[in-house]
């Protein structure tokens, strides 16, 4: 019998992405709008990458199982 394929999350799919070495990497928020009356600190750090937690990864790992 074939194997059914599990969808992937559409949600997730757009927001996280994996690395080479399986993280889960996501963008930091607070970089789209209203950026004149923000601390440029707080900017600065939004432009970062943010990699997810180990608690948190093996669950969106699930949401994106073919990425």
């Amino acid at each position: 019998m074939a194997k059914i394929k599990t969808k992937t999350h559409s949600g997730a799919k757009k927001r996280f992405k994996m690395t080479a070495s399986g993280k889960v990497k996501y963008q930091k928020t607070n970089k789209r709008h209203r950026l004149t009356q923000k601390d440029t600190k707080r900017k600065r750090i939004a432009r970062t990458v943010g990699i997810a937690d180990c608690t948190n990864a093996p669950a969106l790992k699930k949401l994106m199982p073919y990425l």
